[in-house]
């Protein structure tokens, strides 16, 4: 179904729950908690979708995308810990957390909008206006989001709770 090989089905059912824990999230808490319980059960999808991406990756630039995504969840999970950064540490968490949101997007869009429906879909190439005005949309949404993010984290004098209350 949908062209899609079983290490494919794993990939994507592995990574699928990152999507809705993201935007969960994002909506109540304005950004990507790494240390709550939905935060820990995100890593773990984002971590399984990002390494899957090797067994099944047709293209260089899912390999590199994949490796970007996994370099910033680990720095995302880690920055917050680093006490010499001081108030930075924070601001680095919540822009790496979110790029990696932003590049799990992208893929997902991709290709939902290239394989659905079965045999017709939306999108039918790269080229494609509708797949090209989704990119444009999700990249209009990462930089207002990041700003917002940036500004909420300004005027909250930085004080986001590590673990929601």
């Amino acid at each position: 179904m949908f062209g899609i090989s079983p290490l494919g089905w794993l990939h994507t059912l592995g990574s699928l729950p990152a999507i809705p824990l993201a935007l969960w999230m994002l909506a109540r808490h304005g950004r990507i908690l790494p240390r709550s319980g939905a935060g820990v059960a995100w890593f773990i999808f984002m971590a399984i979708g990002g390494l899957t991406v090797f067994l099944i990756a047709k293209q260089p630039v899912s390999i590199g995308i994949a490796v970007v995504t996994l370099v910033l969840l680990v720095a995302g999970y880690t920055v917050g810990r680093v006490s010499a950064l001081g108030r930075a540490a924070r601001y680095l968490e919540t822009i790496f957390l979110s790029l990696t949101v932003f590049l799990l997007l992208v893929p997902t869009v991709n290709e939902t909008l290239t394989r659905v429906p079965n045999g017709n879909p939306i999108a039918k190439g790269p080229d494609s206006p509708i797949l090209l005005g989704a990119l444009g949309t999700l990249i209009v949404l990462l930089v207002v989001g990041l700003t917002a993010q940036i500004l909420h984290l300004r005027r909250s004098g930085n004080n986001f709770s590590a673990v929601p209350r």
